[in-house]
């Protein structure tokens, strides 16, 4: 394995993270998941014109999320099953979007439902709508990190997924019983935080996954690439540090590290230990505090990359729904 540049792996094994966790952290996310269950999702379920295949009916869907922003999902079942069957919540990487509707036909072909949601203001079709006092520029990460904690788009960003949980689970041929969740890199980061608050999740199989331990990304000169917006607004914003420590307990609130003991499902964890661009560490410290079943899958000599065979492992995975 090459020169590690990050922590050995049995240092990796008890790394709990050092970004701070507010005080308030607990209360914070609970009356952020009251707002949320106070939304009315008004799901609208479009049959798709872009696309139609023999075994699928494919769907445009949108639901309402905190603050009254509208969200895209595609949604796939399979066609002609009535009886309940499971399904699977599919996130995406960091300004991207829900991907091809083909990409997805593998699980429904194995019987399962497939809901891939645009995340609000990326690359998809879902909205942006917040009003917020402060720094815009560059990144989700950042953006309402001068307004109030509640302003944090990542907040309602980690909000949507459980909200599209709910409603995966409320469609009459989805057992609510027997829902997963998946993601790559910010899909990762997202997997964690969706099984977190919505903790019905049976199966998540996050990789990679961003959005944890910035304090950890900061410390390693890391802050480059996804993260090179915590740079910036330093630069920009703080430039003598005054408010450092302000700033990374502010971002506490949205770090997936802190939300994962609150996750109930079997988790299948994929790591890449020359990953630089989510350093292992920070994947490690969101792993660590998981304290419901889980496995980790270790990639020696791979970096922020496709990780060989983890697609069939996650689909085999997948299929004990």
């Amino acid at each position: 394995m090459p020169l590690l540049f990050d922590m050995p792996l049995e240092q990796l094994k008890n790394y709990r993270g050092v970004n701070p966790r507010p005080e308030d952290f607990d209360s914070y996310w609970d009356k952020a998941l009251a707002e949320m269950k106070a939304t009315e999702p008004d799901v609208q379920l479009i049959p798709s014109n872009d696309f139609k295949v023999s075994f699928a009916e494919c769907f445009d869907l949108y639901f309402t999320g905190v603050k009254g922003a509208r969200i895209y999902v595609k949604y796939l079942r399979p066609r002609g099953v009535s009886s309940h069957h499971p399904a699977v919540l599919q996130f995406h990487g960091y300004s991207g979007n829900s991907g091809d509707w083909s990409d997805k036909l593998g699980y429904v072909a194995m019987g399962l439902s497939v809901a891939a949601m645009d995340c609000r203001g990326q690359g998809g079709k879902s909205e942006d709508i917040s009003r917020i006092r402060g720094n815009t520029y560059h990144g989700h990460i950042i953006r309402g990190i001068d307004d109030k904690p509640e302003n944090l788009l990542f907040r309602d960003i980690f909000l949507d997924t459980a909200q599209l949980a709910g409603v995966v689970m409320a469609m009459d041929e989805v057992d609510s019983r027997r829902v997963g969740a998946m993601g790559t890199s910010q899909g990762g980061g997202l997997t964690l935080a969706c099984a977190a608050l919505e903790p019905r999740i049976k199966r998540l199989a996050p990789v990679c996954p961003f959005l944890c331990d910035y304090r950890r990304v900061w410390d390693l000169d890391l802050c480059e690439n996804a993260y090179a917006e915590i740079k910036t607004y330093f630069r920009q914003f703080d430039p003598q540090h005054k408010r450092r420590d302000e700033i990374f307990n502010r971002l506490g609130y949205i770090d997936v590290q802190h939300l994962c003991e609150r996750i109930r499902g079997e988790a299948l964890f994929a790591t890449a230990l020359m990953d630089t661009i989510c350093p292992p560490s920070t994947q490690f410290a969101a792993y660590n505090k998981i304290i419901a079943p889980k496995k980790m899958s270790l990639y020696p000599d791979f970096g922020h990359e496709n990780l060989p065979g983890f697609s069939d492992q996650t689909m085999e995975f997948m299929s004990g729904l």
